[in-house]
């Protein structure tokens, strides 16, 4: 699913995952890592990542960037990610025996994810997630 969104220009292309069979918690965590980022460094994180839901996360993310080139006519190379949202979807409900004639409920949570990317220079990205190296005067330790 693809909507543009034009602002001064810019172009805002959306892609939407839905039922993704992850609580929207643990999906939060994986979006973090590719908020603001450029979609090339997003989709070599998403690679490297060891959870289960970031190969899920890996193809909205590839969508976004398809539907940017083929609808859109955007240059793949300057394409980042503005904004990576995760919302509740449905809830599977299910009940375990537990002691004593009672049942414990378990909650099956699933999350939708909405990823939008748009196109800006390089100078414009801001660079954020970079670690600062450490120097004698930024050693970690306290004085």
């Amino acid at each position: 699913m693809t909507k543009e969104l034009e602002k001064e220009e810019n172009i805002v292309v959306r892609a939407l995952g839905k039922s993704l069979k992850s609580s929207p918690q643990k999906t939060n965590l994986i979006l973090g890592l590719i908020r603001g980022l450029k979609v090339e460094k997003a989709i070599n994180n998403l690679q490297f990542s060891r959870r289960r839901i970031s190969n899920e996360i890996l193809k909205i993310l590839k969508s976004a960037v398809s539907n940017a080139e083929n609808n859109h006519q955007l240059d793949i190379d300057k394409l980042f990610v503005k904004e990576a949202s995760v919302g509740k979807s449905m809830v599977l409900k299910r009940f375990r025996p537990r002691a004593r004639g009672r049942a414990g409920k378990i909650l099956k949570t699933f999350s939708r994810v909405r990823i939008l990317v748009q196109e800006k220079d390089d100078n414009e990205v801001k660079k954020s997630k970079d670690i600062k190296p450490k120097t004698k005067e930024n050693n970690g330790t306290k004085n």
